[in-house]
């Protein structure tokens, strides 16, 4: 497949696709500054905050299949502006919300909402930069907004919540909102989906749904429910055995949401895995950092967002400049690798910071190293996931890496905030408050770095080396079933062809 629109017009429309996932990122963090705000003025508990947050991810990472699947039947631009549509009127319903059930099932539709925009976009992108050397850089400035995104929200959360109050961390997104769709409606032209005919796999999307929503309750209630509970228990079997039926389910239908036989390819697996354990880590820096500023050191939201600063800037300037060199250069193993491993060591120093700890030794390390990791790191997850995927399954590969970002950061959250409560619970009787929450702080930031660092050896080890391809290299075996990176012909860019315009 190609792109109907050349030159700087992709430039154009990667900028406004780009700003539409920005606005569907920050809301993953923004709310993660004005949690506390949230908690006593809707009344939530230290259990049941965590689900402003889930419940977002949740949506978000189970709906992510079915987004980039009902793209490749209907249409990604028709998608993108429906995803955007949803996403903006739900963040309405958030600011003006006025009690707990209100807010969380308004997260959750704005997750389906950004589940769908963002499916939809990375296919685009993937698509619209053909040429190695133009994809690094697009992927470069797509991978700054997903990992910098987070940093950004944190201080724009800060900010708002400080200034006005935390309902304005949602209203915000109306005005961006409205100024993507209709900027994408100028930009992106309408076309039918490339799967346009085919069946949707709606037995898929529900197992698959569901299984993710029950595993995440059972881990986010294990603390007070009991781990070994007829309910915990019984909700990770369910959990377990959809899954099952999902599987099944994707062995035998026609089309499926998730083509079982993309996990044979080396790279979008191990991709994949990569990216589980890191969203894991990831997700839970953000929502416990923020929370050890302000809970332990006595941070006000506006200082909050401004300590995340430093990591913001220097995730910027990898992503969009170190990151696309190294990757050109060194291929997306050793960039993966060495970025993963750098921002575990930056966890690792959170892991360790006191009660009174100050900013510029116990607080400013851990920021610089975990920026450059993850800038450097994201890029080359995202070319990884995707470098072995033909061009025609674009979509369903960018769905299946989305939602191992999602789901890794929503599963990674509930057990590392879980294990947290569950370390400051059994320290109470000994300890003072602030000393109880910090050391369970620090058990949450010791697992995230183990994490991390899982993921940077993984990714090491098992990734296929070369250079990003993207869609346009796949592997090839011998005659001895030796897997080798071999370049195929990109899809065509500029031939002119219409018969094989881009499908938007």
């Amino acid at each position: 497949m190609t792109h109907s629109i050349h030159g700087n017009k992709r430039w154009l429309a990667l900028i406004v696709l780009c700003l539409g996932v920005l606005m569907i990122v920050l809301d993953t963090t923004i709310v993660n500054v004005a949690l506390p705000s949230i908690a006593a003025d809707l009344g939530f508990s230290e259990t049941s905050l965590v689900w402003v947050v889930n419940a977002y991810m949740l949506t978000f990472g189970g709906c992510l299949l079915l987004g980039g699947r009902l793209g490749d039947l209907y249409g990604y631009r028709k998608l993108f502006l429906g995803g955007i549509t949803l996403f903006t009127l739900a963040s309405l319903a958030c600011g003006m919300a006025n009690s707990q059930i209100l807010l969380v099932c308004a997260r959750a539709v704005q997750g389906l909402g950004g589940a769908v925009v963002s499916a939809v976009s990375l296919s685009l992108i993937m698509n619209l930069f053909t040429e190695p050397g133009e994809r690094a850089k697009a992927m470069g400035i797509y991978g700054f907004v997903c990992a910098g995104g987070g940093s950004i929200g944190v201080l724009l959360g800060g900010l708002l919540t400080n200034l006005l109050s935390w309902h304005w961390i949602f209203l915000v997104n109306l005005p961006i909102g409205i100024a993507v769709y209709a900027l994408c409606v100028a930009l992106l032209p309408s076309a039918r989906g490339h799967a346009h005919g085919e069946r949707l796999d709606v037995a898929g999307a529900v197992t698959v749904t569901a299984s993710l929503m029950l595993a995440v309750y059972a881990v986010v209630n294990g603390n007070e429910a009991g781990w070994a509970s007829a309910q915990t228990l019984g909700l990770l079997f369910a959990a377990l055995a959809l899954l099952a039926v999902f599987l099944v389910i994707e062995a035998r239908v026609q089309h499926p949401l998730m083509p079982l036989g993309l996990f044979r390819l080396r790279n979008v697996a191990t991709a994949n895995v990569v990216g589980v354990l890191w969203a894991a880590a990831m997700f839970a820096w953000f929502f416990i950092s923020a929370l050890y500023l302000q809970r332990v050191l006595g941070y006000r939201p506006l200082q909050v967002g401004l300590a995340f600063l430093p990591a913001s800037l220097i995730m910027a300037f990898c992503s969009l400049s170190l990151s696309a060199r190294a990757v050109m250069r060194f291929g997306l193993r050793v960039p993966l690798a060495a970025g993963l491993l750098c921002a575990a060591c930056g966890l690792a120093l959170f892991a360790r910071a006191p009660v009174n700890g100050s900013f510029v030794l116990d607080v400013l390390p851990g920021m610089i190293l975990f920026g450059f990791g993850a800038g450097i790191a994201f890029n080359a997850l995202l070319l990884a996931a995707m470098s072995d995927v033909d061009p025609s399954d674009s979509g369903l590969a960018s769905g299946i890496v989305n939602t191992s970002l999602m789901m890794g950061g929503a599963l990674g959250l509930a057990v590392l905030a879980s294990l947290a409560a569950a370390r400051s619970n059994a320290m109470q009787a000994s300890e003072n408050a602030v000393t109880a929450l910090n050391s369970g702080y620090h058990l949450a930031f010791l697992f995230g770095a183990i994490l991390a660092a899982a993921a940077g050896v993984l990714g090491g080890l098992l990734l296929r080396p070369g250079q990003p391809g993207g869609a346009g290299t796949r592997p090839v075996a011998d005659d001895h079933g030796v897997d080798h990176g071999v370049p195929v012909a990109a899809p065509a860019a500029t031939t002119g062809n219409a018969a094989a315009t881009e499908h938007y």
